[in-house]
């Protein structure tokens, strides 16, 4: 999987940020019958992905991407469910190949964002994805350290010196902090 530094350097966002021009292209021409309600969601939709694409890319765990992967998927359904919606007006017959082109647009970057979502899915680890493996092994060794332990003090008997320290009281859940 290739490794990318800018999120303008991502497929899927120069795609989108082609489906916003191809959408202000057509929102720019004067005579096309749409209703300012219309014109404004279209615009705030396409728009919508290609921007939270770059801020999913910029945030710093797996989970925040994934749910601005989610978003720019929700926006992009309401583009192509617009373009559905218009597609068989007769006063819009002239721009239905810039309608298709939208929607086939959409399709495309949906069907990316899927992609990568389903592949941040099967990555072995959770949690912060800019870490290489060299930072990631210390905090993983780190965790297991500290689950050992809480494990370790939580299963105490009665009998051992241990037993009603703070820590170990902690760990079974009779001292709340």
């Amino acid at each position: 999987m290739a490794k990318y530094q800018r999120f303008e350097d991502l497929p899927v966002w120069q795609e989108a940020a082609r489906l916003y021009n191809i959408v202000l292209d057509l929102l720019e021409e004067p005579s096309v019958p749409l209703t300012p309600g219309f014109r404004n969601q279209l615009d705030r939709a396409a728009l919508s992905v290609s921007n939270n694409v770059a801020e999913g890319f910029e945030r710093s765990t797996t989970g925040e991407l994934l749910s601005f992967i989610a978003i720019a998927r929700g926006s992009l359904g309401e583009v192509r469910s617009m373009m559905a919606v218009v597609k068989d007006r007769p006063k819009l017959k002239r721009y239905v190949g810039a309608l298709q082109r939208i929607r086939a647009l959409a399709e495309s970057c949906a069907r990316q964002l899927t992609g990568w979502a389903g592949a941040m899915d099967k990555l072995p680890f959770q949690g912060r994805r800019q870490l290489t493996e060299r930072q990631r092994a210390p905090r993983e060794a780190a965790q297991k350290s500290r689950d050992f332990r809480l494990n370790f003090l939580r299963n105490l008997k009665p009998g051992h010196p241990l037993y009603n320290s703070t820590e170990a009281r902690t760990a079974r859940g009779e001292l709340v902090e």
